[in-house]
């Protein structure tokens, strides 16, 4: 596999130094990173220079792709300092909420650029990206991208950006319901008397295994949950309490729906 051409990496934080490890995984050509927190200078290597400001990125330095990881409230004050670049390297973000319309009036109106919502799974090099192209971005823009991406999990393209609002709802913020479920269910077992660590183990190993076994399966979501469910037995018992049409179905429902209106908000 050939070599990651050279990257600018904007914002070293958890995900853009999640990003950078995947890519050296894969092999990077020497490369700089953004990020005025000195602790990002430990990510320093022969194949990365760490600087602290746009004004710092050493003179000559052509990178193919320029990866967007600041907050997104910082876009608009960060992103003019790297319009030099349109025009010549392809623009990926990963900040939420920030549209492509938006960050071209910063970038320059003809830039490539491509948005993208990756998830925290991102960390293990597990997670799941939806990535949408402005009509700017050429084949081998997207093919580049699609490689930067694919280091940390599955990649999925659309050629609608108005679909980010719910994919982001989904799986940007659904590592979110996971974890709120695994807090839930050990809540759960203490109060039936299970003590506390052990509680723990059954609901994080019941949660990551059930995703690993969703993963490896083929079936759909509701084939497995039927297949674990024995009529009348006690998981059946369980599923009468949630999936009562007020409660976790209606619930979930509900709370996807908001997380896609504060999307379009923030991107409002």
């Amino acid at each position: 596999m050939t070599a990651i051409p050279p990257i600018l990496l904007v914002g070293c934080g958890r995900m853009g130094s999640a990003m950078l490890t995947g890519w050296r995984e894969q092999g990077l050509s020497p490369s700089v990173a953004v990020d005025p927190a000195p602790a990002s200078a430990a990510l320093a290597g022969a194949d990365l220079t760490v600087v602290p400001d746009a004004d710092s990125i050493p003179a000559g330095f052509s990178p193919a792709a320029v990866v967007l990881a600041v907050k997104p409230q910082s876009a608009a004050e960060a992103l003019p300092f790297y319009a030099r670049y349109a025009g010549k390297a392809v623009f990926l973000s990963i900040m939420a909420g920030r549209t492509i319309a938006g960050m071209q009036a910063l970038l320059g109106g003809d830039s490539a650029v491509v948005r993208a919502m990756p998830n925290t799974q991102a960390a293990v090099r597990q997670g799941v990206t939806v990535a949408c192209p402005s009509p700017a971005v050429t084949d081998a823009q997207r093919t580049l991208c699609d490689r930067l991406l694919s280091a940390i999990g599955v990649v999925a393209w659309v050629d609608q950006e108005v679909l980010l609002d719910p994919v982001t709802a989904v799986s940007g913020s659904g590592p979110a319901y996971v974890f709120l479920l695994a807090e839930l269910m050990e809540k759960a077992a203490i109060e039936q008397g299970i003590p506390a660590d052990l509680a723990r183990l059954l609901a994080r190993q019941t949660v990551s295994g059930s995703g690993a076994l969703l993963a490896a399966s083929a079936e759909d979501a509701s084939a497995l949950r039927v297949a674990v469910t024995s009529p009348g037995g006690t998981t059946a018992e369980a599923l009468k309490v949630l999936m009562e049409p007020a409660a976790m179905p209606t619930a979930l429902s509900q709370a996807i729906a908001a997380a896609t209106r504060r999307s379009r908000e923030l991107a409002g």
